[in-house]
């Protein structure tokens, strides 16, 4: 299996994501919300975006290697969610948010899912 890999991978990143948050937070002393704070919404925002489009994100790809597709495919797609999601937590987290990772780490996202739904469907019916 190919998937659980990119699971581990991905976990990995959703823990240093949570301590980052985690640090912020201490360091503010801020136990519950943002405190107005923007530098801990952004920390907060990357880890509940990861939180919201990892999981469906890697269930498409579980459910192509599942269905057997080939495993440089499974492999793209993983690797491609594992840069995507690096890309936008990098552009989200800095102080002058830059556009460029933000955009491209949501359009590699969305791409992920795409090719993911559009593999899914094709090798269900095929």
């Amino acid at each position: 299996m190919i998937t659980p890999i990119y699971v581990a991978l991905l976990a990995i990143l959703f823990v240093f994501l949570s301590f980052k948050t985690i640090k912020i937070r201490k360091r503010l002393q801020i136990g519950v919300g943002t405190g107005d704070n923007p530098e801990l919404l952004r920390a907060m925002r990357v880890h509940a975006n990861f939180a919201e489009y990892v999981p469906i994100t890697l269930i498409l790809i579980l459910s192509v290697e599942l269905l057997k597709g080939h495993f440089v495919i499974v492999h793209c797609l993983g690797a491609s969610l594992l840069i995507s999601r690096a890309l936008h937590a990098y552009g989200v987290s800095q102080a002058k948010e830059n556009l460029k990772f933000r955009v491209s780490g949501m359009l590699l996202t969305f791409s992920t899912m795409l090719v993911s739904i559009v593999s899914i469907l094709y090798l269900s019916i095929f």
